[in-house]
């Protein structure tokens, strides 16, 4: 018995030396992972892509009187414009910087879409998520991609989120 326990331990021995230089590695060999890894930097597509969902989530969230959330996606949008200016401050085709564009055109009805939801102004939620939708488009048309126009949502691609408060 003692043999076949001898026997099993030099065939691993030997499956693993085999494994190890069939990969081209050696444990002295590993790569230092921390230098070796580029941090991620999502496409500009990416986050616009996200942006458009946060919209038409806001837009439901508000119509439904779901404050709650609408403050939320408010800030999400906000922090997706943050990340739009940081990781693409300008970008190939546009004429402008986005980290000059973005700003002055956003922030304002940003603030205006918080107010709203701070009084929980149905009026005025409208109002300025329009804003937010006019300036959004007058940012495509300064940077020359006029051609992807957003507006407000006419049906919900999210069946599977209530977006009314709870409770009702």
């Amino acid at each position: 018995m003692r043999g076949g326990w001898a026997w099993t331990m030099i065939v691993a021995a030997g499956v693993s030396a085999v494994a190890m230089t069939a990969c081209g590695r050696t444990p002295s060999a590993q790569p230092d992972t921390a230098s070796a890894i580029e941090p991620f930097v999502p496409g500009l597509g990416e986050i616009m892509s996200l942006q458009q969902m946060r919209h038409v989530k806001l837009w439901f969230a508000g119509t439904a009187g779901n404050w709650k959330l609408a403050s939320y996606e408010v800030d999400e949008l906000g922090e997706g414009f943050d990340d739009a200016v940081r990781f693409h401050p300008t970008h190939k085709d546009s004429p402008v910087a986005l980290k000059d564009v973005i700003p002055r055109m956003v922030n304002g009805p940003l603030d205006a879409l918080r107010a709203a939801i701070q009084k929980q102004d149905q009026n005025a939620f409208t109002a300025a998520y329009d804003q937010l939708t006019n300036a959004c488009n007058g940012c495509h048309v300064a940077t020359n991609f006029e051609f992807n126009r957003v507006q407000r949502p006419t049906s919900n691609p999210y069946p599977n989120q209530a977006f009314e408060p709870a409770g009702r």
